[in-house]
């Protein structure tokens, strides 16, 4: 595994950490089950305090990318089903709150593209 933070101007390095492990398990470059470093092992070798490190991992488990598996460790997540359900869930429980809200299809299908494009930089 390989990362690189840029402090100067490159975003906050908790999110350089999660968006960069995110990216390589979803490349296969992190294959599913690879053991990541302890918390405090990355941070130390990132130069990073380890509060910023649990927080990018916290992200990171919770959009199910990666599991802690007590003190066994931490690992990459399988991806596929497990991620399109919880992507279905999040889709259904958005079209629920916005129906609520009085939107037609048509805005909130224009609500959703626009945080597409922010979220992928399109």
């Amino acid at each position: 595994m390989t990362l690189k933070i840029v402090i100067e101007a490159g975003g906050a390095p908790y999110e350089q950490v999660r968006a960069q492990i995110a990216e390589q398990a979803r490349s296969g470059a992190l294959p599913v089950g690879y053991r990541l470093p302890t918390v405090r092992g990355l941070a130390e070798s990132l130069g990073l305090a380890a509060n910023t490190v649990a927080k990018a991992y916290r992200a990171l488990e919770s959009d199910g990318v990666i599991e802690t598996r007590g003190r066994n460790g931490t690992f990459v997540a399988a991806a596929g089903p497990a991620a399109e359900r919880e992507a279905a869930s999040a889709a259904q429980a958005y079209a629920e709150r916005v129906r609520r809200l009085g939107l037609s299809e048509g805005d909130a299908s224009a609500a959703v593209r626009d945080a597409l494009r922010a979220a992928y930089g399109d």
